[in-house]
């Protein structure tokens, strides 16, 4: 039967494709995680088995007007360079084999939230000046550190604290604020550090 294509609105014979880059957004309901990609969504929410619902057209039109999606690139950008710079103080090659390992999901993390919340960043913000080792939210790192003593498991429970912290600080801010689309927002990325936080105890848990 002819269809219609749902970014090009032209008008489609049976098996035929058109706009294959077409993206979709959708939630879960239970938990808020937002997924995009280019399949419908089907089943049920990977994370906690909520069921999900596709979010057509949501447009944030400036999206570093919310200060949940301005602290989510910070935090992301801070864990970052954290561990970007303790992976170059870096002596013993285990630890700089997972620092350069927590760096890495770090930039995907990165690259995730500027993916669906349109939040790009130029590639001067991304990329520390020599020297340049003052990290903005200090309270993220409070407590922590990488010592040449650090063995792996000290590496990913420190890794482990950080997201949970910033977990929290998003399921605050969204017990906080009023009903509408800024709590909705911090209930997602909240959601997103749930599954960093997840990931993270289940790699711990292997080499434990």
């Amino acid at each position: 039967m002819p269809s219609s294509c749902p970014k090009c609105h032209r008008t489609l014979e049976e098996d035929e494709i058109c706009c294959a880059q077409v993206r979709y957004t959708w939630r879960c309901k239970s938990c808020f995680k937002l997924t995009s990609g280019f399949a419908v969504p089907y089943g049920k929410c990977f994370l906690c088995g909520g069921e999900l619902e596709v979010i057509p057209g949501r447009d944030l039109g400036d999206s570093m007007r919310f200060s949940a999606i301005r602290d989510a690139v910070q935090f992301e950008l801070d864990s970052f360079h954290f561990y970007k710079l303790a992976r170059d103080k870096a002596v013993n090659p285990d630890q700089r084999a997972i620092l350069e390992r927590l760096y890495e999901a770090e930039l995907d993390h990165l690259h995730e939230l500027e993916e669906k919340y349109h939040a790009h960043l130029d590639r001067s913000v991304v990329e520390l000046s020599a020297g340049q080792d003052k990290l903005l939210s200090n309270w993220l790192f409070r407590g922590l550190s990488v010592t040449e003593d650090s063995g792996m498991k000290d590496l990913y429970r420190t890794a482990l604290e950080m997201e949970r912290r910033t977990r929290d600080h998003f399921r605050k801010l969204a017990r906080e604020l009023p009903e509408g689309l800024e709590r909705d927002v911090c209930a997602e990325l909240a959601a997103e550090e749930e599954e960093h936080v997840a990931l993270l105890e289940g790699e711990l848990e292997q080499i434990a």
